[in-house]
């Protein structure tokens, strides 16, 4: 398996995965891998509602849209390949189309169904390329091109999945070699299980994955002051 990092067993699995530890330089892709970034229209009410008290509908909406745009000049300056951003509703949004066109990514609309619907037809869509394919959030502001390369590193390498997870339960970054459609069945995406829940799948499909460091986004009141000081460092 690629990478350095220590090997861990996941109880019941029967099947081992790489928890790969950070290294000082991001290493080279050998081929190259699609990076999708997923994301909501940046509508007053419809997006951060949880930080809506503190930072108003409109404060929200903006801060999202400031969120969308470092994830996707991130995955841009990650250059492992062609970088799209994925949108929903559609892909009709004034200051996504604009995002996109300033930053040279492609533009698509994600679809009907839930989170999960959206990046099977995403991932099916994409691999039939025959290229790895990488989707990632907008949430975490600590998302750097290192770590896509480090993803798409492990992808070129030859595991079949790659899992970014996240502090709270989720994950940041998900990538496939192959896809199979019930990788994203019975996942409750609102939940605090997510990355578990993803890693029974992918077991259940019989793949080798490997998993970088562990993440933090920005969704709830209380992560305000750890984005805050986040900006104020970097």
């Amino acid at each position: 398996m690629p990478g350095s990092g220590r090997l861990a067993g996941l109880a019941g699995f029967g099947k081992l995965h790489t928890v790969s530890t950070p290294s000082p330089q991001a290493p080279s892709v050998s081929s190259p891998v699609r990076v999708i970034v997923f994301a909501k229209e940046p509508v007053a009410g419809r997006v951060k509602t949880r930080l809506a008290p503190m930072l108003g509908a409109g404060g929200a909406a903006a801060m999202h849209a400031t969120l969308t745009e470092r994830t996707l000049k991130t995955a841009v300056d990650a250059a492992p390949g062609a970088v799209e951003l994925c949108c929903t509703p559609d892909d009709l949004h004034p200051v996504l189309t604009d995002l996109a066109n300033r930053l040279g990514a492609q533009l698509a609309a994600q679809g009907p169904g839930n989170l999960g619907d959206r990046m099977a037809r995403a991932f099916a869509r994409s691999l039939a390329g025959r290229q790895p394919v990488i989707i990632v959030g907008t949430d975490c502001p600590a998302l750097s091109a290192a770590y896509i390369r480090q993803a798409a590193d492990a992808l070129a390498g030859g595991v079949d999945a790659v899992l970014g997870p996240a502090e709270d339960g989720g994950y940041v970054l998900i990538g496939l070699r192959r896809f199979v459609a019930r990788l994203f069945d019975g996942i409750d995406w609102g939940g605090a299980d997510v990355c578990d829940t993803q890693r029974h799948r992918l077991a259940e499909a019989g793949f080798r994955w490997e998993e970088l460091p562990t993440l933090w986004d920005v969704d709830r009141p209380t992560d305000l002051d750890r984005y805050e000081a986040y900006l104020r460092e970097s």
